[in-house]
């Protein structure tokens, strides 16, 4: 049997149907523990009736647990119980931690509000960083997870009902995500406990998973793995599915020939929209574009352009439970049903969407603006640069002028750097100095921590860094 019920109404829902369908068949595997469907259905039972025995309120945190199986047992079983799981990221500092669950005491309904879940009922809240230090909370629905789905299988094709690697932590919705796609499809999913690029491989490579969801660090850091060891093209992976951060399409073709039979797709989203655009990754392709819309999101780019996106679709979130949007400055913007997570850009005539930057970022140099992300996916471009970060210092004449923080994979000189720089930017978009950053910060999901390295950058005497 493939592919899912034509009836699921909750995230949840398919775990019933498969242990009923294909009791035997794999449901989840991270190394260590291994569940059929049947034996994770009976797992999240007896855990949803120990959460109603104790009558637990209607927002219950899912385990932190080292364990990935763990995690999404304990998630899954907050959903059987008809409540809504809070995943919070296991490396919050203990001062986070309080401040995020003392904001989420008020969502803490009594155990006797339960209803039963329908797609509009709220499942699932995931955090996100915000400006003011305290991470975002944002809730979702049942049916915002759903519809993500089913169009995530219509899109992306067959190779959707292989068996998942998820390389990456719960905590992330990304993650999260794609290990719920092994549960939707029937497919069942592989799981990390901490990625390793040589462990990921090793599962791609003895034909465990068919497809893979990924931070582009992650595969940045395989193909580095696989060049070094002279690892043989893995030829069982039918699909890798790229979000998170851009993806340098520079390398695409380095990835095509490791994963030579898999189709190899980007998408952009964010935690608040799910889906919005993506496109199968292509060389030629600008580094701005992030795709065509997904069939059921509606783009709207206010004026002038490039102008803020506007995303509307049965995807987007519902609420942030910690923070408001007067209180913090990356919150979304509404217009009715229109959403925006600040991102800017605009639709050309074939019906891409070009992304800029986000507005938060954007720097005004010598009266125009500048945004940091095209910079980057530029440098990101030069074969000797593993991640790059655009800053920006006050200038007497300029404004601001441009710093350029960089991670390198090999030697590289400032001429080079300023050479490759004046072939594909504008003048007033040149990096005005450059720096070898040896400690790359990232987030726990990956991404380029630009935040850390500006704080970095206001104290340069304790950076850990050279200028070229």
């Amino acid at each position: 049997m493939t592919g899912p019920a034509p009836d699921f109404r909750t995230v949840h829902a398919p775990l019933a149907w498969w242990a009923r369908h294909t009791p035997d068949a794999l449901a989840l595997d991270d190394g260590h523990t291994r569940l059929s469907f049947a034996a994770l259905a009976a797992r999240v039972a007896t855990e949803a009736a120990a959460l109603n025995e104790a009558a637990t309120p209607t927002v219950a945190w899912a385990s932190a647990s080292a364990s990935p199986s763990d995690q999404l047992a304990s998630f899954l079983a907050i959903l059987a119980s008809n409540r809504t799981a809070a995943v919070g990221d296991p490396d919050w500092p203990q001062p986070i931690r309080d401040k995020v669950q003392a904001r989420m005491a008020q969502h803490l309904g009594a155990a006797a509000d339960i209803e039963e879940a329908d797609a509009s009922t709220p499942f699932y809240i995931g955090f996100t960083s915000g400006s003011t230090g305290v991470p975002k909370g944002f809730r979702r629905t049942h049916g915002s997870w759903t519809h993500s789905f089913e169009i995530c299988v219509q899109s992306f094709g067959p190779a959707t009902g292989t068996t998942v690697l998820v390389p990456g932590r719960l905590s992330h919705s990304l993650f999260l995500f794609g290990a719920l796609l092994g549960l939707w499809t029937g497919a069942g999913m592989r799981l990390q406990r901490q990625f390793s690029a040589a462990a990921a491989l090793d599962t791609l490579q003895r034909g465990l998973a068919g497809s893979l969801v990924a931070v582009p660090s992650q595969l940045l850091l395989m193909l580095e793995h696989a060049q070094r060891h002279g690892l043989a093209p893995v030829t069982g992976t039918r699909l890798v599915m790229i979000s998170g951060a851009p993806w340098p399409r520079a390398r695409t073709a380095a990835l095509r020939a490791l994963f030579p039979e898999a189709r190899i797709v980007e998408f952009y989203g964010a935690s608040e929209t799910s889906f919005i655009a993506w496109a199968d990754s292509d060389e030629a392709l600008p580094d701005d574009v992030v795709g065509r819309p997904f069939a059921n999101v509606e783009l709207r780019i206010e004026p002038p352009l490039p102008g803020l996106i506007y995303v509307r679709s049965p995807m987007v979130f519902n609420d942030y439970v910690t923070l408001t949007a007067e209180e913090d400055g990356t919150a979304v913007l509404r217009d009715g049903d229109w959403l925006s997570v600040r991102d800017m850009g605009h639709v050309d005539e074939k019906g891409f969407l070009h992304l800029v930057g986000r507005q938060q970022r954007m720097l005004l140099v010598q009266g125009k603006n500048l945004f940091p992300e095209e910079v980057e996916n530029v440098l990101a471009g030069h074969p000797a640069i593993a991640a790059a970060s655009i800053q920006g210092l006050p200038h007497p004449l300029r404004g601001m002028e441009a710093v350029a923080l960089l991670a390198l994979s090999a030697p590289l000189s400032r001429e080079e750097l300023q050479a490759w720089c004046r072939d594909r930017l504008e003048p007033f978009k040149l990096p005005r100095r450059f720096y070898r950053v040896d400690a790359w910060p990232r987030t726990p999901s990956g991404k380029t921590d630009h935040a850390a390295l500006a704080r970095q950058l206001a104290d340069a005497s304790a950076a850990p860094w050279s200028r070229l």
